[in-house]
């Protein structure tokens, strides 16, 4: 699991707390694990200078005053999640909703069969971010992430904003696609080429080779559109559109 498209960071301190991080780790792809870190406090704050995701395996308080003076803006900060060495609780103690440790330490909560411990204020927002996404064949996850990022940092969105992840029919066995869905605890919908065609003249851009390749002109913006028009049959427009790195499109339309 990458989270913002970075590897997560877990800090053991006590010999209990190392065997709960190897656990972890295991089921954590790409993720790091620092036993004991020396100097503690710089290597430990460096982390967080370079918005690694971060979880303690550790005592609140000594998080506390270590990040302390490193803290910035909930807006930017990494999301920073604290573990008790028995992995019974889970709590997102930085970036609950801006940075998304909220919904990131759900998560660990579930892959440990933990308690989640919520500390913010209940959000009474609902998620209302559509977003459209295409790949080539086996996209790795870590693209996927890659693209949506960028695109909800153009309109400083963060997932907990996302009510569905919307692609073309063809794409509806993509792992990848729907390893996203189930880690962002989202729907995974898909919509034939001719459902996506109806919406086409309000893509921002169109494409002739996906269009030879998939029968429509744009399949992130087109299935972005569309879904959002089922949930409340008006037309929509795109909030971003098309973004792409080397195997995946990512767009977005708001509710």
């Amino acid at each position: 699991m990458l989270f913002r498209n970075k590897p997560p960071a877990i800090i053991s301190l006590t010999e209990q707390g190392r065997e709960l991080a190897i656990c972890l780790q295991s089921q954590l792809n790409h993720a790091e694990h620092y036993h004991c870190p020396k100097p503690f406090a710089e290597q430990v704050q460096a982390l967080f200078l370079a918005n690694t995701p971060l979880i303690f395996i550790a005592a609140t308080g000594i998080v506390v005053r270590t990040l302390a003076p490193v803290l910035r803006d909930k807006k930017t900060d990494p999301p920073v999640l604290v573990l008790d060495q028995a992995g019974k609780f889970v709590i997102p103690l930085l970036s609950g909703h801006e940075g998304g440790a909220n919904r990131w330490a759900k998560q660990i909560s579930q892959l440990l069969s933990a308690q989640l411990v919520l500390t913010t204020a209940k959000d009474y927002t609902k998620a209302k971010l559509v977003v459209g996404m295409g790949c080539d064949k086996s996209c790795p996850i870590n693209l996927l992430e890659d693209v949506l990022y960028k695109s909800l940092a153009k309109i400083k969105a963060s997932v907990d904003d996302i009510c569905a992840i919307a692609s073309i029919d063809r794409k509806q066995n993509e792992a990848s696609l729907i390893q996203l869905s189930k880690q962002l605890n989202v729907p995974f919908v898909c919509y034939s080429a001719q459902q996506l065609r109806t919406v086409e003249h309000l893509l921002s851009q169109k494409s002739d080779i996906v269009f030879r390749e998939v029968g429509v002109y744009g399949v992130a913006e087109a299935a972005a559109l569309f879904h959002a028009q089922q949930q409340n049959h008006t037309i929509k427009t795109l909030a971003v559109p098309k973004q792409k790195n080397k195997r995946a499109t990512c767009a977005i339309v708001v509710l």
